[in-house]
């Protein structure tokens, strides 16, 4: 009988913690057999709860600073960070850094203790100390395995009854597709690993992302029938009553399903690797998509999930948890990753904002958003893009070249700080209004920085960005006001207004924008246009929503907006094939003097990006050499 080395659990709870203390409350190392593990519902718990804790938190698992924004959409000042290797194109680099989210964890230690080593047991309360995605979610899916071989094929779990042993082996069918998933976001197609491999095996790649997509959702299939609506309506939730929300259920299982579905039917995956059209979509895993997302949907029809309705609402979502400590996503909250530290996600909340501002202790660089992304996202108060607005097809002009900053989208205001916002009536003259201008190195605003020995703690770009940053009554966070450490925010894997915009996505790319599905009553255009109203600005223009390209545009716009700074845009352009084209490898500033009398847009960086090469992060050499058919992503 096999033998592991577990923490058995004591006390089952799924917190949502922010101390120094490990976030389970566990017994001691214990050499213990299957039997044992597997013959109570509170002892397979326990192994489950390992998984949970394999989960990557993107903010938080850098060391010092959290460089988790890949995309167009942030620039830190500083090349040797993980963002500064894939603007570069030297990816390679990217998976050898232990500090960022991607790393495969290769050093044994950080400083000359180790303490800080990447390899340490994955309960540890701090995110930078557990692994990677690859490594986590490797070892995530060979635990999700040993579940499903114990209690299904072995039938050990004798002594619970029907109810847990399904919650057990829902779990574990869910992080078995989650976790090939978080591998196959970033490396691409990827074998599916479904037994306890032993001994003598052998990897071999699939020829296509789909084939192992396929087979994940067959597990997600598994696991939404297994798993509850509601931990807290079931008897084995009682244990943990009014803790569960981190736990998994049927919607995040439908969640998932759909998005897994999603990506394999993107422009990226359809195109593997060969060729890429950016609207072109497989229609039949589209299909399947809305059909996985209709399904949370209608649990969220039922009262189980709602949107935000307001942006202020949206607070609750992102930071203003109801209690230090206490879990934030509201009633949008779907999945998130577990532990953390107050430090972490205090260094994450403030992570857009100038130190100048936010003065905590810890950290340096700040990720800037870049004007480029502010620009082609975050349109006007007429509900169109600036491209659009200025072009005059759509009725009368709002857009002022000579004063930017005016009749913008709302959503532009919420999250972001632009030149001249009041940050703390009552602070003094430096905390009071943010100073973002800037005509030269020596001639800048003091929260603006373009020369050497202040580019770790100011902005680059002229703007701020405040998505996860405390503001009540009217006053950010700040050295007068210092309120930050009372709230925790958090970046989700998943919550609702990403299962409405994907949701929207796939219906779109299969029917177009105006026909609703046959598994829910709701059109791509409806979808959108809730979140629209939600933030204030008008239903999409019609001339756009009879364009099928236009249409798509405007719906991965919107995208950008809503789920700005969430971690989801490097994926994005990515999967939507137009991570090449210049539009999205240029980063710009925008320079402007204190008496706004001129703008100018200057280019940061421009990212070397090449199809298909800089598409998927490589695999470390020594990988594809253990295997003839694991082969290496094309251009490494």
């Amino acid at each position: 009988m096999k033998n592991y080395t577990i923490k058995i659990l004591l006390i089952l709870s799924l917190v949502f913690s922010f101390s120094c203390e490990d976030y389970l409350d566990v017994a001691p190392d214990a050499i213990i057999d299957e039997e044992v593990v597997f013959s109570t519902f509170k002892n397979a718990q326990g192994f489950v709860e390992e998984m949970y804790a394999l989960v990557v938190s993107y903010e938080q698992q850098g060391h010092t600073f959290q460089d988790f924004l890949l995309g167009d959409d942030g620039f830190v000042d500083r090349p040797t960070k993980a963002s500064g290797d894939i603007d570069a194109g030297r990816f390679n680099d990217v998976i050898r850094d232990n500090f960022i989210y991607l790393n495969n964890h290769y050093n044994s230690s950080y400083g000359s203790s180790g303490t800080n080593s990447a390899n340490v047991e994955n309960t540890n309360a701090f995110n930078r100390q557990r692994p990677g995605v690859y490594d986590g979610s490797l070892r995530g899916i060979r635990k999700a395995n040993i579940v499903i071989r114990n209690v299904e094929e072995l039938n050990l779990m004798v002594n619970a009854s029907q109810a847990e042993k399904d919650v057990i082996l829902g779990q574990a069918y869910f992080f078995r597709a989650f976790f090939h998933n978080e591998i196959m976001k970033f490396w691409g197609r990827y074998p599916y690993i479904d037994e306890v491999l032993v001994a003598d095996f052998e990897l071999v790649r699939p020829d296509s992302y789909k084939e192992t997509a396929l087979r994940a959702n067959e597990d997600y299939k598994k696991a939404i029938e297994l798993l509850p609506v509601d931990w807290d309506n079931e008897i084995y939730g009682q244990l943990t009553l009014g803790e569960n929300l981190g736990r998994l259920t049927k919607g995040t299982a439908y969640a998932f399903q759909g998005k897994n579905l999603l990506l394999a039917a993107s422009p990226l995956m359809k195109g593997n690797n060969v060729s890429v059209a950016t609207y072109d979509y497989d229609t039949e895993l589209c299909d399947m998509a809305v059909e996985a997302f209709s399904g949370i949907l209608k649990l969220a029809d039922q009262g189980r999930y709602r949107l935000a309705n307001s942006l202020d609402e949206l607070d609750e979502v992102f930071w203003k948890s109801s209690a230090p400590g206490s879990w934030p996503g509201a009633s949008e909250f779907i999945f998130a990753a577990t532990g953390g530290s107050q430090g972490q996600a205090t260094r994450f909340m403030a992570s857009g904002v100038a130190k100048d501002i936010h003065t905590t202790s810890a950290g340096y660089e700040v990720i800037s958003p870049t004007h480029n992304f502010i620009h082609n996202n975050f349109g006007m108060s007429n509900g169109l893009s600036i491209e659009d607005d200025i072009s005059g097809k759509y009725g009368p002009t709002l857009f002022d070249p000579t004063n930017p900053f005016e009749n913008r989208d709302p959503r532009f205001y919420k999250w972001h700080i632009i030149d001249g916002d009041v940050i703390d009536p009552g602070a003094d003259d430096k905390h009071k209004i943010a100073q973002l201008w800037f005509e030269s190195s020596s001639v800048r605003g003091v929260h603006r920085s373009s020369n050497a020995e202040n580019i770790k703690i100011l902005n680059n770009t002229g703007y701020m960005w405040t998505k996860f940053y405390p503001k009540v009554d009217g006053k950010f966070h700040n050295k007068a006001n210092p309120i930050i450490n009372q709230y925790v925010g958090v970046r989700m894997h998943m919550r609702l207004t990403d299962v409405y915009l994907m949701y929207a996505e796939a219906l779109h790319a299969s029917k177009g924008a105006s026909i609703a599905s046959n598994s829910y009553n709701l059109t791509a255009e409806g979808a959108i246009n809730l979140l629209r109203n939600r933030a204030g600005i008008p239903n999409v223009n019609s001339n756009i929503v009879s364009n099928n390209e236009d249409f798509m545009e405007e719906l991965r716009r919107e995208r950008a907006v809503e789920l700005s700074y969430e971690a989801h845009r490097w994926v994005d352009i990515r999967r939507w094939g137009v991570a090449h084209l210049d539009k999205y490898k240029r980063k710009l500033a925008l320079d402007f003097p204190k008496d706004r009398s001129s703008f100018t847009e200057s280019l940061i960086v421009e990212r070397i990006c090449e199809f298909p090469k800089h598409y998927w992060l490589p695999f470390p050499v020594e990988q594809t050499l253990l295997y003839p058919g694991f082969t290496q992503n094309p251009g490494w």
